[in-house]
């Protein structure tokens, strides 16, 4: 880094030559550089050559020039001593390199698939709510146990894929920090390594098998999409990497957290609700869409390194409309289901949510550019706020 440090020009006392500057007490020295000497003394000699007049006789234009000339040259003078004072720091760089790992690890850490976790757990939890007496401090300690050993298995299967995927992201996604330089590698398998021991030493403290199990089928299959050994990194066959995002975001969270809160914090039997098969159908639906979508900004490293997705073997339009009507198709589903619901409230609520959310895609999905990869990655984006709102959604189906 060195050979990329600018060096300082040594500095010298300069006096500016109007006598009458010095006369009024303002020719103190001024420290500057030699090089902004130079360009000083020019600049005051073009002023005294242009009046004609010896400065010190000619009173009115002495101070206008005066004036003029410390004005000009103000800046030049007031970056030199600021620079020629090295206690003074900016009380803000302290903070910079917090600043920027906090950056570098929000980004590694794909927020959007934490927040949708987040909202996952909480939403199914709601689920086996049958009372008020229901909510309790318990049920609040259970349920953020699981959100702290999901998001620490979230953070290792997120990056575990972008330490597999250095040299793919480097050209679809690379402000990411493995792709961007800011992470090594080593740091990239040591946040990963250590990530993985927390959501485990999570789940086994807190006791509860279906959280257990939920942790370590996540881990299987999101090992296996990634990890570059034979049979593995299944992400490079369409079907099998669709499957397996279906099976972790429409079944394991769907059903391993729900029977976490029933059966080991409420102690009832397993059961599986009317609400809880509708939420697991419809995010079946939702996972699919996602693990369609998500490859459709990323089409062109997925091609160069022969990731052969559905939207490398069959195109960026016709995926995107695939998603577009699947997703249609599950609102409309949940309608019917809204319809054929006992409670009014509830009948009220699904209807006029998933209508509302239906016309939102339809109509920003006809005015999308496909030929523009920020308007599918903010669409992509978009999807997902879709997918909050469903689980936001979902607890009020009865």
């Amino acid at each position: 880094m060195e050979s990329l440090s600018l060096s300082r020009s040594p500095l010298i006392a300069f006096r500016p030559f109007s006598p009458s500057i010095s006369h009024r007490g303002l020719g103190s020295p001024i420290y500057c550089s030699i090089e902004e000497k130079s360009k000083l003394q020019n600049h005051s000699l073009q002023l005294t050559e242009r009046t004609k007049l010896p400065l010190s006789r000619n009173c009115f234009l002495d101070g206008i020039l005066d004036l003029k000339l410390r004005k000009q040259t103000s800046g030049l003078v007031s970056a030199s001593a600021a620079g020629s004072e090295p206690d003074s720091v900016d009380s803000s760089s302290a903070f910079r390199p917090i600043l920027s790992a906090l950056s570098a690890f929000y980004r590694f850490s794909r927020p959007h698939t934490v927040i949708g976790t987040a909202l996952s757990i909480v939403s199914v939890s709601l689920l086996a709510v049958e009372s008020l007496s229901d909510i309790s401090p318990l049920f609040f300690s259970r349920v953020l146990e699981a959100i702290v050993a999901a998001f620490f298995m979230n953070i290792y299967i997120v990056g575990l894929n972008q330490v597999y995927d250095i040299e793919i992201d480097k050209v679809n996604k690379p402000s990411l920090p493995l792709a961007s330089g800011e992470y090594s590698l080593s740091t990239g398998v040591a946040i990963v390594s250590t990530f993985a021991i927390l959501s485990f030493g999570v789940g086994w403290l807190v006791g509860s098998w279906p959280l257990f199990w939920a942790l370590f089928i996540s881990f299987i299959l999101g090992t296996a999409y990634s990890i570059n050994m034979p049979f593995l990194r299944w992400k490079r066959f369409a079907v099998v990497a669709a499957l397996c995002i279906l099976a972790v975001r429409a079944v394991i969270v769907q059903l391993a957290f729900f029977l976490h809160i029933q059966t080991f914090v409420f102690r009832r039997p397993a059961s599986f609700s009317r609400p809880l098969i509708f939420a697991t159908a419809f995010m079946t639906f939702f996972s699919v869409v996602i693990a369609l979508f998500k490859d459709i900004p990323d089409i062109e490293g997925d091609r160069i390194f022969g990731i052969r997705s559905f939207s490398v073997r069959l195109g960026q339009k016709r995926v995107f409309w695939i998603c577009v009507y699947l997703l249609e198709i599950a609102y409309t589903v949940a309608m019917v289901m809204g319809a054929t619901s006992s409670s009014l409230w509830s009948k009220f609520i699904t209807i006029l949510g998933h209508a509302v959310l239906a016309s939102i895609l339809w109509n920003r999905a006809k005015c999308l550019d496909l030929a523009s990869k920020s308007a599918i990655t903010s669409f992509y984006m978009f999807i997902w706020k879709l997918f909050y709102a469903e689980y936001l959604l979902i607890p009020l189906v009865r």
